[in-house]
C-alpha cells in the first residue's frame, strides 16, 4: 500500500494535467516560437529574428489597435470598478421587490455576448431605436452615427461591455459585502459617522481587495476585447478598419490560407507583455496602500 500511494494523486489530476498541457502551456510556448518565424497557417516558416517586432513597431493598424484598446480600459475601469459596488449597496438591502431587481441586474450577464451585441447595434443603428426616438422627440434633427464614426463606435462598444458586465461583478461585491462585519457599521454608527463616513471608513477598506481583484479582472477583459467591437462594426473594425482591437487585429492576421501566423504570434506575445503592465501596476499600488 505505502508503494502504491505516490502515484494515486497522479493517476487523479493526470486528465487534468494532460488537458493543461495540450490546450494551455504547448500552444503558449509555441506561439513565443511562431513570432520568430514567417509561419503561415499551412506552412511551417522560417526563422526571422525579430522582424516581426520590428514590424509591429511600424504597423499603423496596431497604433489604433493600442490606442482603442487603452481607451477601453481606461473608461471600463472606473466604471465597471464602482458603479457595481453601489448596485451591490443597493440590492443588498432587504426592501419590497428588491428580487426583481437582482434579477434584471443580472440578466444581461447569462445573455450570449453575441446575441446582445447584435441586439445593442439593432438599437443604435441610424434607423433604430435611439436615433428613432431621438427624432420623434426632437432631440436630434439628423440620426447620430454611432456604428460608422470612429469614436461614437468606439464609445458605444464601451457601453455594451459595462451594461453587461455589471451583474457580474454586482455579485462579486455582493459576496465581499457579506464579509463586512455587520458590528462594524453599528460600532461606526454610535459613533456618530454617517452613511456616507460608514462607507469610507467602513465599507471601502472590507472590499479592498475585491475592489484590486476586480480592477484586475476589467483591465485584462478590456485589453482583450473582441466580440463588441466585432460585431458592432460587422467584423470590419469600423470605418477605414481603426476600431479594431489588438484582439481583432491578430484574428486578421492568423486566419485564411495566406495569414501571417508568426506576425500573428508577436502581436499576441506583445499584448501579453501590455497586459501584464496593469497588473503590476495595480499590484504595486495595492501595496502601498497597506
Amino acid at each position: 500500500m505505502t508503494h502504491r500511494r505516490w502515484y494515486t494523486p497522479w493517476l487523479l489530476i493526470a486528465p487534468a494535467l494532460v488537458w493543461l498541457l495540450v490546450f494551455t502551456v504547448w500552444p503558449s510556448i509555441n506561439t513565443v516560437i511562431l513570432s520568430f518565424t514567417n509561419a503561415r497557417p499551412l506552412g511551417g516558416g522560417h526563422f526571422v529574428g525579430l522582424e516581426n517586432f520590428d514590424r509591429a513597431l511600424s504597423d499603423d493598424q496596431l497604433g489604433d489597435a493600442l490606442l482603442n484598446s487603452v481607451i477601453y480600459m481606461l473608461v471600463c475601469l472606473p466604471l465597471l470598478t464602482v458603479l457595481p459596488l453601489l448596485m451591490a449597496l443597493l440590492v443588498q438591502k432587504r426592501l419590497p421587490g428588491i428580487t426583481f431587481f437582482r434579477t434584471a441586474f443580472y440578466t444581461p450577464v447569462i445573455a450570449s455576448a453575441v446575441v446582445v451585441a447584435l441586439i445593442w447595434g439593432w438599437v443604435l443603428d441610424e434607423r433604430g431605436l435611439v436615433n428613432g426616438l431621438a427624432q420623434r422627440l426632437d432631440v436630434l434633427s439628423q440620426p447620430l452615427p454611432f456604428l460608422t464614426d470612429r469614436w461614437l463606435l468606439l464609445l458605444s462598444a464601451i457601453s455594451l461591455t459595462v451594461w453587461k458586465g455589471l451583474g457580474y461583478y454586482m455579485v462579486i461585491y455582493l459576496s465581499a459585502l457579506g464579509n463586512v462585519g455587520r458590528e462594524l457599521h453599528e460600532a461606526a454608527a454610535v459613533d456618530g459617522a454617517g452613511s456616507v463616513r460608514r462607507f469610507l471608513h467602513v465599507t471601502l477598506p472590507g472590499v479592498r481587495n475585491t475592489m484590486l481583484l476586480v480592477s484586475v479582472l476589467i483591465s485584462v477583459s478590456a485589453l482583450r476585447v473582441f466580440s463588441e467591437l466585432y460585431i458592432l462594426s460587422d467584423g470590419t473594425g469600423g470605418p477605414g478598419g481603426r476600431d479594431m482591437s489588438v484582439v481583432m487585429l491578430i484574428q486578421m492576421y492568423s486566419r485564411g490560407f495566406t495569414g501571417h501566423l508568426g506576425y500573428a504570434s508577436a502581436l499576441s506575445l506583445l499584448l501579453f507583455v501590455i497586459t501584464v503592465g496593469p497588473l503590476l501596476l495595480l499590484l504595486r499600488l495595492d501595496r502601498k496602500a497597506v
